[in-house]
């Protein structure tokens, strides 16, 4: 394990009601150590409870978006408590959307981690890569199910099997990517901006019915009335209905009262698990 703790390695910028996330290693094509993915958890962690904070941009600096595991600093816990877990878990259920920007290489992680994104958008140099076998070790991130739900089980097997790398064109021919635009970051800020400038608990109940597990029609749809009930006696759908009154832009400004909804109960699950771990 390496020794020491960098938290340069991570970088996080506030713009406006977005969160920037940049892996800044590039000399090792930022590639994750153990401590940067406590660092990313807990910055993910930070905005999922900030009502503040409307969209989580990732992406990183230089060359690369990540390289994947540091497998000098690598490790799984059977109890799913390693940094690399906690990350994964606390990336699939975050409330927040999350918008990667992936520039250059992405490989192992680096893919398996856009499965929990909402959206992904990558520059034309970036090429995306799983070669676990490749490695002796096998796939991560629930990505086994995932990727075959999003490009379908042949093309799934066809990256998980033969580690083989996928360009960007390829990628958003698969369905793998949203798009390949001049560059991923300005349009996910872009995009970012736009998402913001949403009803912010409406966009994030929205993103939770998107990501739920029930398949049941009728179990789903009671989610939706649920939240739907919700929102018809929120804030948020007061000031749609006065800006429409009043021949206006609505106004959102994460007012500290709604903080309630923006929790995740998982990530608290998670979060509260680590701490007692490290007060032992």
């Amino acid at each position: 394990m390496l020794a020491t703790s960098d938290s340069s390695l991570i970088l996080v910028e506030r713009v406006g009601f977005l969160t920037i996330i940049r892996l800044n290693r590039p000399e090792k094509y930022n590639a994750i150590t153990q401590d940067m993915y406590t660092l990313l958890r807990h910055a993910l962690l930070s905005a999922d409870r900030d009502a503040d904070v409307r969209t989580v941009i990732i992406t990183g600096v230089g060359k690369a978006f990540t390289a994947g595991n540091d497998l000098n600093d690598f490790a799984i816990q059977a109890d799913g408590q390693a940094p690399v877990q906690q990350f994964l878990r606390t990336i699939a259920g975050l409330s927040v959307p999350v918008i990667a920007a992936v520039n250059g290489l992405a490989v192992g992680v680096g893919v398996t981690m856009l499965l929990h994104c909402d959206l992904v958008f990558a520059d034309q140099s970036a090429t995306f890569q799983v070669p676990f076998v490749d490695i002796g070790l096998v796939p991560e991130a629930a990505s086994t199910l995932l990727l075959p739900q999003l490009i379908g089980a042949r093309r799934s097997s066809d990256l998980l099997l033969t580690g083989r790398r996928l360009t960007a064109d390829e990628a958003v021919s698969w369905g793998l990517i949203n798009e390949v635009p001049s560059t991923a970051l300005d349009r996910a800020l872009e995009v970012g901006q736009a998402i913001a400038a949403k009803a912010p608990l409406a966009v994030r109940h929205t993103k939770t019915l998107s990501r739920s597990t029930t398949l049941d029609v009728v179990a789903r749809m009671h989610e939706e009335e649920t939240l739907m009930a919700a929102q018809l006696d929120s804030s948020e759908f007061a000031e749609v209905l006065a800006a429409r009154r009043e021949r206006r832009t609505p106004r959102f400004d994460g007012r500290r009262d709604d903080v309630q909804y923006l929790t995740n109960p998982d990530l608290e699950r998670i979060d509260q698990g680590a701490a007692e771990r490290t007060d032992a």
